[in-house]
């Protein structure tokens, strides 16, 4: 028996708090959905991770058959420490992107200038990397490399209960194994390739080594720069080693195998080979010059990965949707197993992620805050508030940058940036640099955090991050004498970035306002918990917000002409909905609101987080069929690809906040909201009879 079977048979036992009477059986729940493909899907390739890393590959098993046809998704291997500049962008001023605008009588300035070279470079450095392509190389007995065309009968599985990917095909009459599995701790891969092809010498793996492009998009590799970086296979105390070297980046592969390592000819290549019929390795990526000692096999790695799949698919939340009467059942239950899977490996790690999570450079692979939410906060709902607290952390890192944000802009406490680098300076942007929604967040993670956790710990760590916000956002507000309330903007854009043109005209967007209320109420909540003097501008502030504007008998986007552009996000909907009721919202008007929207808005230019919203905000008002009808809605950026992925458009092949939303509303939807009825099951979920909702584990929404 190899070791890889035996690795099959690896278990976990769990010590948990007893069961609830007849318990969801979430295995057979999960593997409902295993991915099974049987041809290459160049728009869903497959993925192994633990959030901080991971490994992209296509129906091969490992990265073999790359295209680069407009809307592939890149088969990349990324971790969350991986990031490169170009030498030339070190020393560009800052100031060089800034410019001024006149704010309520005096100058603030926004690094907005997209046209001037310091504002491009300062986009694209940092930029995320490609840390290598783990390919075969197949190859005919008079020495012809294989083409994709040369795969015959390809079938792939990905199970999700342990995490492993398995891949058979024929290439040249002879059969191909290869089982791949990332480890749930290290950056590391094993993979096994068995075949007769291995012993002839016919079939290699092959380890390939780019330079950066520093591209915004899925090309991350530069392949015709051979001379800007190094790439050197040593021998050490642990093993094999490669070195790697991009400028000032410097990352080291380590190679476990009982396999032959050598270059080759071709630069920055490197190859394991075999003389008997199966190639094992473990490729383990590390941040640094620094090389790791010690050494780890494919069995310790598959067993770590069985272990730590089973346990987070048995802890934190579940639903069974599999006694519904519904047809739509079977497929929204994929979409919820397979963003519980995607979100694990893509937006659970150290540093918020990008739209693209660990697949490709959406921003150049630089966070944008704003999504933050889409992304993390359903973790909470799902009772797996440990993954949205990894990179809640961050946000105390960059307090240093984000008060310089707000210092040079002339107000108290931090600005959050919406896209950053690890380093939390604002990339410039004519649309990103005037978000203002991302602030917030950090107050709403926090809450979360304080909801799973009512310790002084939970204040004590994450009270700075809040105080400093709500700070931010009182000073921010303009007191308007006229009108006794305070005011959002200008200068700003909306979540709704069809007024961007019009940013010095926009003032208080509905959903904004709302946003604005919710959280300084609680960042004055948190003073009263932390027995910590009151900030009276705080709660003077939410309770004199501008009121939503009101137009023929609906919200619009915003108080100021167009008032509602009908394209884009319908984000007037999130402020009940993504939000409780703060006072300001009145459910009849957002009733109608609701309908309007559903009548009559252009569904293809949304995002794959807008019907997630929009179900929401269904559910709050009592309508449970058009909850699961917004949910599932036929529209081109809600469809939900083979690999649970959904893909938005061919710079954007993969998009996160989707998935995290897809999540956060199902979860909603099933378990409820602080006001709902609380004798009523399921109140997201139509109660005829249509949908019967299984669920455990979960945690109400605010």
């Amino acid at each position: 028996m190899t070791s890889w079977r035996l690795f099959a048979a690896c278990s976990v036992v769990l010590f948990a708090s007893p069961a609830p009477a007849q318990p969801i059986d979430r295995e057979a729940l999960v593997h409902r959905h295993t991915i099974t493909l049987d041809e290459f899907h160049d728009d869903a390739p497959l993925a192994v991770g633990n959030g901080e890393f991971a490994f992209n590959f296509d129906v091969t098993g490992l990265q073999t058959f790359p295209s680069d046809a407009p809307g592939a998704v890149p088969l990349a291997t990324m971790a969350q420490w991986a990031w490169h500049a170009f030498p030339e962008s070190r020393g560009v001023a800052y100031e060089e992107a800034l410019r001024d605008y006149s704010v309520h009588g005096r100058d603030i300035s926004y690094a907005t200038d997209r046209q001037s070279t310091a504002a491009q470079t300062l986009r694209a450095n940092p930029h995320r990397i490609n840390l290598g392509r783990i390919a075969l190389r197949l190859t005919f007995a008079e020495g012809r490399q294989a083409t994709r065309d040369d795969i015959q009968s390809p079938t792939q599985t990905l199970d999700l209960w342990t995490g492993e990917a398995t891949s058979r095909f024929t290439f040249d009459g002879e059969p191909v194994t290869v089982r791949t599995v990332a480890h749930p701790t290290f950056d590391a891969i094993a993979v096994s390739v068995e075949s007769p092809l291995v012993a002839s010498g016919r079939a290699a793996i092959e380890l390939r080594f780019s330079y950066p492009s520093g591209e915004w998009g899925p090309g991350l590799d530069d392949w015709k720069a051979p001379q800007r970086h190094t790439t050197t296979l040593a021998t050490g105390q642990g093993g094999k080693r490669v070195a790697r070297t991009l400028d000032e980046t410097h990352y080291t592969v380590a190679v476990d195998t009982d396999a032959a390592v050598s270059t080759q000819e071709t630069p920055h290549t490197i190859r394991l080979s075999s003389k008997t019929p199966r190639l094992d390795a473990v490729l383990r990526f590390n941040a640094g010059q620094e090389i790791p000692d010690d050494q780890l096999t494919a069995k310790q790695v598959c067993q770590a990965s069985a272990e730590h799949w089973k346990a987070f698919w048995r802890r934190g939340g579940a639903i069974d949707l599999s006694a519904s009467n519904d047809p739509r059942w079977r497929e929204l239950e994929r979409r919820i197993v397979l963003s519980q899977h995607l979100t694990a490996i893509h937006c659970a790690g150290s540093l918020p992620p990008q739209e693209t999570g660990l697949v490709c450079n959406s921003w150049f692979g630089k966070h944008h805050l704003e999504m933050h939410w889409w992304h993390a906060a359903h973790f909470a709902l799902w009772n797996r508030i440990d993954l949205l607290e990894r990179s809640l952390g961050w946000y105390k890192e960059i307090l240093p940058a984000a008060r310089r944000i707000a210092e040079r802009q002339g107000y108290a406490g931090v600005r959050w940036p919406k896209m950053t680098g690890p380093d939390g300076v604002s990339s410039p942007s004519d649309v990103g640099e005037l978000l203002i929604w991302q602030q917030p967040h950090p107050i709403w993670f926090a809450e979360l955090a304080y909801d799973a956790d009512p310790s002084p710990a939970t204040l004590d760590r994450y009270g700075p991050i809040v105080d400093a916000t709500a700070d931010f956002m009182a000073d921010y507000a303009w007191y308007d004498e006229d009108r006794d309330q305070y005011v959002l903007g200008p200068l700003l854009v909306a979540a709704q970035e069809s007024y961007s043109g019009l940013r010095g005209e926009v003032l208080n967007p509905t959903f904004e306002v709302a946003y604005w209320r919710w959280a300084l109420r609680v960042a004055a909540d948190w003073r009263e918990r932390r027995g910590l003097p009151e900030r009276p501008r705080w709660r003077a502030v939410a309770d004199k917000i501008a009121p939503p504007t009101i137009r023929d008998g609906v919200y619009t986007a915003i108080e100021t002409a167009p008032y509602t552009t009908r394209e884009d996000h319908p984000s007037m909907l999130a402020a009940l909905g993504v939000l409780p009721n703060v006072g300001l919202i009145d459910r009849g008007v957002m009733d109608r609101t609701l309908s309007d929207v559903q009548r009559d808005w252009d569904w293809p230019s949304t995002w794959g987080w807008d019907c997630p919203m929009a179900a929401m905000t269904a559910a709050r008002l009592g309508r449970p069929n058009d909850a699961i009808d917004l949910l599932l809605r036929d529209t081109p950026k809600n469809g939900y690809l083979v690999n649970g992925h959904c893909r938005q458009a061919d710079r954007l092949p993969v998009y996160l906040p989707a998935n995290g939303g897809l999540l956060y509303a199902a979860a909603m939807m099933a378990a409820g909201w602080e006001d709902a009825d609380p004798t009523v099951d399921a109140p997201g979920f139509p109660a005829d009879g249509s949908w019967t909702v299984r669920h455990e584990g979960l945690r109400q929404a605010k």
